[in-house]
């Protein structure tokens, strides 16, 4: 039996393991993805390793998120960035050089490799026939380390893709219609894999972002074929030699198919505040807007925002609205500059902002209160604009500009317009300017790390007790984001290395008392909480394990785990349990106290441990599904304490 493309990038890099979905299996990571967000910590794990030189082919850190400087602690990070990739060994993008996915692909992106990301939108990688994993920092130090990711073989989802999609409807429609079909979770445990006619008429960075926006399906990565468009790609960006072709075998089979007519699609949009929320943008018109929002890693090509440059040429956006342009790398602006484009965006009242995140992750451009955004980002989780009671949207470029124009939500099809034409450039410009490489290793090993006065060490965490009596002191329903538990912003982000300081602000948009209450309750037992459905959904970020640890969570209950939260958990020494009858999360109210005994001898021999809520005479049941490496991991009280033990960090040294 022939082959997918998924199954062969598994294949050349397996360690360990059978490729049986379900079963635990390890891979060697090829190149390493770390952003300003989470890459603070990434170094400093690397640090506390004793590393000398990173193993990995390529490891690159961007720094893309925390770009305002309102004062000292964003540039001293910086500092500290830059001085550790000197120290190990690490690609650095400097500030304003662009967002990180599509500059690795621009730049660095290499067909049939591996990449481990400490973004949960790493995937978008995947646009090019990598097998691109989006992970916890912790993770990916190892990674760099030399060690092998471990993870359960996904099942490999195939989607066949037929049509050509018509005029005004784009790649992002054509995620929004997964995302439509399937929500946030319909993706859990599996590799999106598009095959099919319709390839033809999407481009590499068409592909990226449909990429890039599988994540919030909750799969574990997207990939498409490397194929003659991927080889025109790599041409363009002078890194043909870069190209080698990885397809499908003809007999190639699917764990589970899916087929989407291009054809047939219509603007979709995605409402407040899930990615998931999905109708056609015509049942939603005529709504009035305050902001439309160009840009983002899920529509970073030339093309993103030269379709809207002509939508707006020779026009005035309306009035009412919050124009904002939001380059996604140096080398971008360069080529919007150099065509025309960026004219017609300045003209017609576009707000234009540095080559970076920005306003997708709350750093700066937040919406007014209550009023509507319409947004080309990949999520639009509460409060994760920078403004509480936000509404914002998710669209493609096409309706952003089309409602800017108008002032109000807006099918593109009923412009009075021709469907623009967008020549791209004749010869693309490449600028490597702001990209430093790493140092020759005999003068690396001289170079001292830069810490700034917001840089602190990293907590010391305990081993995992083998009897815990604990209360609930949080309860919490369905696809709880990690933006909910650990929020973004330009307040609470300069604090990403600061673990104690940072850990005030955990859970503030759901209860603002949960941080100090946890705090007072660390020094008598720690505690636990309950979750929903797909608890911890989106951003990688692994402060929203590490800094609940430190405030003492020792154990979350939940209906289910999104993938990447699941494993901060355990590295960070937190049990994660799976109610084995959901009716059980009715049962339970927050401040009851949980017990659970015998957590050794549970954890050896059965998936499902007994949980007792003694005051109400409760007992159920509740599956880790830890592998034995993973169980380890949580014993010893995390990662970092398992490294120590085993002399994992020492043996890279």
């Amino acid at each position: 039996m022939g082959m997918n493309i998924s199954q062969k990038l598994i294949r050349e890099h397996l360690i360990s393991g059978k490729m049986t979905p379900g079963d635990e299996i390890s891979i060697r990571i090829d190149q390493t993805l770390t952003q300003d967000a989470t890459g603070t910590l990434v170094m400093l794990e690397l640090e506390a390793m004793g590393l000398n030189r990173a193993k990995t082919e390529v490891s690159v850190q961007y720094v893309d998120h925390n770009l305002i400087q309102t004062d000292f602690k964003n540039p001293d990070d910086h500092l500290f960035l830059q001085s550790a990739c000197q120290r190990f060994g690490i690609w650095f993008s400097r500030a304003g050089n662009g967002v990180s996915h599509p500059v690795h692909m621009q730049r660095f992106g290499v067909p049939g490799k591996t990449l481990l990301g400490s973004d949960s939108h790493t995937p978008a990688a995947g646009s090019l026939g990598m097998l691109a994993i989006g992970a916890g920092g912790l993770d990916v130090a190892m990674a760099i380390a030399g060690q092998p990711f471990y993870l359960k073989m996904p099942k490999i989802w195939g989607v066949k893709l037929t049509g050509k999609l018509p005029n005004w409807v784009s790649a992002k429609d054509v995620i929004l219609e997964m995302l439509r079909r399937h929500d946030v979770d319909g993706g859990l445990g599996c590799i999106i894999e598009y095959y099919g006619p319709g390839l033809e008429s999407l481009t590499a960075m068409d592909r990226h972002v449909i990429a890039n926006m599988g994540t919030e399906l909750g799969a574990t990565s997207t990939v498409f074929p490397s194929d003659e468009e991927v080889h025109r790609f790599l041409q363009e960006q002078d890194r043909g030699p870069h190209w080698n072709e990885i397809v499908a075998d003809p007999d190639a089979t699917y764990d589970r198919d899916e087929e989407i007519d291009l054809s047939s699609l219509v603007p979709l949009i995605a409402k407040p505040s899930s990615p998931g929320n999905v109708v056609p943008v015509e049942e939603v018109a005529g709504a009035s807007i305050y902001q439309a929002y160009i840009g983002s890693s899920a529509n970073p090509g030339y093309r993103d925002f030269a379709i809207a440059a002509e939508m707006v040429k020779g026009q005035r956006v309306a009035d009412n609205v919050s124009f904002d342009v939001n380059p996604t790398s140096r080398q971008l602006l360069e080529e919007l500059v150099a065509e025309g484009e960026l004219n017609h965006l300045i003209h017609a009242g576009a707000r234009l902002h540095q080559a970076g995140c920005n306003g997708c992750i709350g750093m700066g451009q937040a919406p007014a209160s209550g009023r509507i955004s319409l947004r080309t980002v990949p999520r639009n989780f509460p409060g994760r604009s920078g403004t509480k009671e936000d509404q914002v949207y998710l669209c493609s470029p096409e309706t952003a500009a089309a409602s800017a124009l108008t002032g109000v939500i807006t099918d593109p099809r009923t412009l009075n317009m021709p469907y623009p034409k967008v020549m791209m450039p004749a010869k693309r410009i490449i600028n490597q300017e702001m990209l430093m490489p790493p140092l020759e290793e005999s003068l690396a090993q001289s170079i001292e790390l830069v810490k700034g006065p917001n840089i602190a060490s990293l907590p010391e965490l305990d081993n995992f007790p083998d009897a815990l009596e604990m209360p609930i002191l949080l309860k919490v329903g369905d696809d709880i984001s990690t933006d909910e538990i650990m929020p973004a912003g330009a307040r609470i982000l300069p604090y990403r290395s600061n673990i104690p300081r940072i850990s005030d602000f955990v859970y503030e948009m759901v209860d603002p008392t949960y941080s100090k209450r946890a705090l007072e309750q660390k020094l008598k037992s720690g505690h636990v909480i309950i979750g929903g459905e797909n608890y911890g959904q989106g951003s990688s970020r692994e402060h929203a394990a590490l800094a609940p640890r430190y405030l003492g969570l020792r154990m979350v209950i939940a209906k289910s785990f999104a993938r990447i939260h699941r494993k901060n958990l355990i590295n960070y020494g937190i049990l994660p349990l799976t109610f084995d009858d959901p009716s059980a999360y009715d049962k339970i109210q927050s401040g009851d106290v949980i017990a659970l005994a015998l957590v050794r001898k549970q954890l050896a021999e059965n998936d499902s441990l007994e949980v007792h809520v003694p005051k109400r005479d409760l007992v159920f049941t509740a599956s880790h599904n830890l592998t034995p490496h993973m169980t380890e991991v949580l014993l010893s009280g995390g990662l970092t304490n398992w490294v120590r033990a085993s002399g994992t960090g020492k043996s890279q040294a």
